[in-house]
């Protein structure tokens, strides 16, 4: 049975599953049972898992215990130091949490998890907060420049606050540390036909395709993509001579007209692909709404 268990809650932990009811289920088990000692240094990673679970579900007495374990056998520990920070939201004291990494910070200034709690909670506290929150947001990923999930959160506050040339600017950088991510691809051109940037939109909706293309697969972020592709293309087509800063060079004409054929096609066999025997109801319209 402690096997079982152990190898359950292992599982668990190396995929990231949330299932926290279940491993303080177990994990109860293992305590009750001696389970710690035939965990031997797996036992640590084990407490921290049943720590968070036990978070998750106000089992706040449980944190307390498995938090003091491992106090005791790693003092000063980053991980637990942040552990600790995150008990201190469980119990929804945002204010008291902000202190304590604030605290942590000014011992361990390098520490990435402390600093990304602390901007979590920042994020938390709404509009008010919300200045502090781009601040520190922008000193992490000036200081850990090369996560991503950084990068992509910068990027999505500024798109709540309609700052989307910021956003797009940000996500310039996801680019640069990701390129071959297709969803990222398809963020930045949908970010830049939110600007304005058409031609530039339209140029990165054509590499996601390319992309999913040369790895022979299409996938929602190619479908999400034709549509871009559609909508790009027809803007640029209905106003040739609209103003725009773009650096990306604009189509010719003849060129645009083929990608918005070749874009209205892509979209009517994906959304009404060829059936026998009859008419598909809804596809005129359909085909209709996309233009010709």
């Amino acid at each position: 049975m402690a096997t079982s268990s152990i190898e359950k809650l292992a599982t668990w932990r190396a995929r990231g599953t949330r299932v926290s009811e279940q491993i303080v289920q177990q994990g109860v088990m293992m305590l009750e049972n001696g389970g710690l000692r035939k965990m031997g240094d797996e036992a640590w990673s084990f407490l921290e898992q049943l720590a968070l679970a036990s978070m998750d579900i106000g089992r706040l007495e449980l944190a307390d215990e498995c938090i003091e374990l491992l106090s005791e056998q790693f003092p000063g520990s980053p991980r637990v130091e942040c552990l600790k920070g995150i008990r201190i939201e469980a119990e929804n004291k945002p204010k008291e949490a902000l202190e304590f990494y604030e605290n942590a910070l000014l011992e361990d200034e390098a520490n990435p998890a402390l600093w990304k709690r602390q901007i979590a909670v920042l994020r938390s506290q709404g509009s008010s907060f919300i200045l502090r929150t781009v601040n520190e947001l922008t000193k992490y990923v000036d200081t850990f420049y090369t996560d991503i999930e950084g990068w992509l959160e910068l990027a999505d506050i500024y798109a709540e606050l309609n700052i989307y040339d910021l956003s797009l600017q940000t996500l310039a950088h996801v680019l640069l540390l990701a390129s071959q991510n297709p969803f990222h691809v398809l963020r930045f051109a949908e970010t830049a036909y939110t600007v304005g940037d058409v031609p530039l939109a339209l140029k990165t909706f054509l590499r996601v395709i390319d992309m999913d293309d040369s790895a022979g697969q299409e996938g929602n972020a190619t479908k999400r993509a034709w549509w871009g592709v559609k909508l790009a293309a027809a803007r640029l087509l209905s106003f040739p001579n609209s103003p725009s800063e773009s650096q990306t060079s604009l189509p010719s004409a003849e060129y645009l007209r083929l990608l918005n054929e070749l874009a209205r096609e892509q979209l009517t066999g994906t959304y009404f692909p060829t059936s026998v025997g009859g008419k598909v109801h809804g596809r005129d319209a359909f085909v209709a709404w996309l233009g010709k």
